[in-house]
């Protein structure tokens, strides 16, 4: 925490510094990265309800509201808003199908990620496993020192998990027949290809870009190949959220994938920065789509009422 502290420090040290022009370049890419992503979201939607109208600004107010949420929510607890304000949207729909529906939103991400980290394992880019133990300010530091613990606490919530399904064997089935109604784009290639990927992979290079302008608007060397070790310390922090939007993990990474382009101070006032400004973007649009799509900026009073109803 004092070394992520400093670094805040420094970035609003250094604000006189920032090149404001790239950076607004920057923020443009992502929310253009929002556009394309929540597009693609409500294509998975609506061929899992062909009869009914899905609107995307529907599925535009969910989306954006679920990653203002997850800005400041550790775990991404923003995607229980965003599936709540998507259901009260579409007719007839359901959270096992709408949760399934961002699962199948997920298989391109997850396919150019395993790419992404791949290259980097091959390349030696990534911190091997005799420093990954050692790195300071991981959300797993705990898992690498504690691995016998860590594998007795996974063993027992799978137990439960096996004890729940046998319990509930019947309820589970109507479940899953919801959850491959969710996946029903998937059945059809052409169509996910080309109504779900192309807006995944527009996600992409708009990323890849934003990064690009980040780095020269931080003054660091802004090259494809440093945008790409970005997006993967990015990729990796955010696989185990346990911080708002994976912060700490991301910092420790950059500063040892980073060590060799700028100072240790630099990299981690770039990564906060950057950090910063997406979390403020985020943040203030997901505020105004709460607003529009519930009324009103307190959200958790409506989607408790709304478990309490179904309970």
């Amino acid at each position: 925490m004092r070394s992520l502290f400093d670094a805040i420090e420094t970035f609003f040290e250094t604000l006189t510094g920032i090149s404001w022009a790239p950076l607004a370049l920057a923020v443009l890419c992502h929310l253009g990265r929002i556009v394309a992503r929540s597009r693609a979201w409500r294509n998975v939607i609506a061929a899992a309800y062909p009869d009914t109208q899905v609107e995307w600004r529907h599925v535009f107010g969910g989306y954006a509201a679920g990653i203002g949420a997850n800005a400041i929510l550790p775990g991404r607890g923003g995607d229980l808003l965003r599936l709540y304000i998507v259901k009260h949207r579409v007719e007839g729909s359901t959270y096992p199908t709408l949760a399934s529906s961002m699962l199948a939103d997920t298989v391109f991400d997850f396919a150019v990620a395993s790419i992404l980290i791949t290259w980097a394992l091959s390349s030696g880019i990534l911190p091997g496993s005799d420093v990954l133990p050692v790195l300071p300010g991981s959300d797993w530091l705990w898992v690498f020192q504690n691995p016998q613990q860590a594998l007795v606490i996974a063993g027992f919530f799978l137990a439960i998990a096996l004890v729940v399904i046998g319990l509930a064997y019947h309820r589970i089935t109507d479940f899953w027949a919801r959850v491959r109604q969710g996946l029903t784009i998937l059945r059809t290639p052409r169509r996910y290809l080309r109504q779900v990927a192309l807006f995944d992979a527009i996600d992409w290079a708009l990323r890849i870009t934003s990064i690009f302008f980040f780095l020269r608007a931080f003054d660091l060397p802004a090259t494809f190949f440093n945008a790409l070790v970005y997006q993967v310390a990015g990729s990796l922090s955010t696989a185990l959220p346990l911080t708002p939007a994976g912060i700490g993990t991301e910092q420790a990474l950059l500063v040892y994938l980073f060590s060799d382009v700028a100072s240790s101070s630099k990299i981690l006032a770039f990564s906060v920065g950057v950090k910063l400004v997406t979390i403020a973007v985020n943040l203030t649009l997901g505020t105004i789509a709460v607003a529009v799509m519930l009324g009103s900026v307190r959200w958790r009073h409506r989607v408790e009422a709304d478990a309490a109803e179904r309970a």
